[in-house]
């Protein structure tokens, strides 16, 4: 598609959505709930069972990870269609929950297009982290990548997540200084996804990340109506591996940020993404494998938290189990995502 026509389209969608012309999340909010995993490609490249673990635990869906250049080769190979095959038989929802903005805008188009990239707080441009997201040729490439990207990486829910950098750096040039991370993140994510509804589904909606530097709400910028809250709180497990996670309580600093979010965005469409079984996180990103210090009593208590502050959907990390963890700690040590699942139904009655 020429990028006259692309625009065009995406434009028309936008005009639409700001008049009340599209479809909204609330049409998304009526799906089921998610009881959901996010694992790796490579957690899904070996002999590990993950379609039938999450099937024995009660779950509804996975979602692959860490980003395109990972997820986009394994969906296209034989591996990735048997994953696929597993996943239908098994009644289970797919998505892809990606760390995706180097992909979407390459670095390597710095050399020549230095002002898609944002400003540090020298006024130089750099590519070491997120975009400039008042750039509207930026916003493009962007958003016809995530097109190509939604194509072969096909959510069966409709629900797609491409996220900014991690803890990564806003733009400081002139139109964008005033904005916080999570605004600046939102006109992308606007971007985005006013090109999937167009191009790839129109009941398309696409993950807003609440992630360490977009924590805040957006206050400057309006979200698409057809985006919804992801809430990934990962400084609150300051003690990796020690079972000291910071707890959801009322009054406390999470469920604050949690209610101050869902001002803007809907509880009914938001997501909780946690990290009650992410062996990447509890190993510290690097071998050797630490094992799951699975609590359920304190797992419990967060699901009770977030029900009570309208969260219905959740998922957490699961990367890292996988063939080297079951030869590490046996197949005993998988018991835990049987125990998450129950915990899930249980809460979600």
């Amino acid at each position: 598609m020429k990028r006259r026509d692309f625009l065009k389209r995406v434009l028309a969608a936008a005009t639409a959505a700001s008049a009340g012309g599209c479809l909204t999340v609330e049409t998304a909010g009526r799906r089921a709930a998610t009881r959901g995993v996010v694992v790796s490609a490579r957690d899904l490249s070996g002999a590990f069972d993950w379609p039938r673990l999450a099937h024995e635990a009660g779950l509804t869906t996975i979602a692959t990870h860490i980003g395109p250049r990972d997820v986009m080769p394994f969906m296209l190979s034989g591996r990735g269609a048997r994953f696929l095959d597993a996943c239908a038989r098994y009644g289970l929802q797919v998505e892809h929950e990606l760390h995706a903005i180097d992909w979407l805008l390459p670095r390597t188009m710095f050399a020549t297009d230095p002002a898609f990239f944002r400003m540090n707080e020298k006024g130089a441009r750099t590519p070491d982290s997120n975009c400039c997201p008042s750039n509207p040729f930026a916003l493009e490439v962007i958003a016809c990548r995530a097109v190509e990207v939604a194509r072969i990486c096909h959510s069966t829910t409709g629900r797609y997540f491409y996220w900014m950098t991690d803890n990564g750096q806003k733009c400081n040039c002139r139109k964008c200084r005033e904005l916080s991370g999570a605004e600046q993140a939102v006109i992308v994510e606007n971007a985005i996804v006013r090109a999937l509804r167009v191009e790839v589904d129109p009941n398309a909606t696409l993950a807003h990340l609440a992630y360490q530097f977009t924590m805040d709400p957006p206050r400057l910028v309006k979200p698409d109506p057809n985006l919804f809250l992801e809430f990934a709180p990962i400084e609150r497990w300051h003690a990796h591996g020690e079972q000291r996670r910071e707890p959801l309580v009322e009054g406390g600093d999470w469920l604050g940020k949690l209610d101050r979010l869902l001002e803007v965005f809907p509880a009914a469409t938001a997501q909780a993404l946690e990290y009650w079984l992410d062996a990447s996180l509890f190993s510290k990103w690097k071998k050797p494998l630490a094992r799951i210090p699975w609590d359920a009593d304190k797992t419990r208590a967060d699901l009770a938290a977030y029900r009570k502050h309208g969260i219905g959907n959740f998922t957490t990390f699961a990367v890292y189990v996988n063939d080297d963890y079951v030869n590490d700690f046996g197949a005993l040590s998988l018991d835990c995502v049987r125990a998450y699942g129950r915990l899930l139904r249980e809460a979600g009655k």
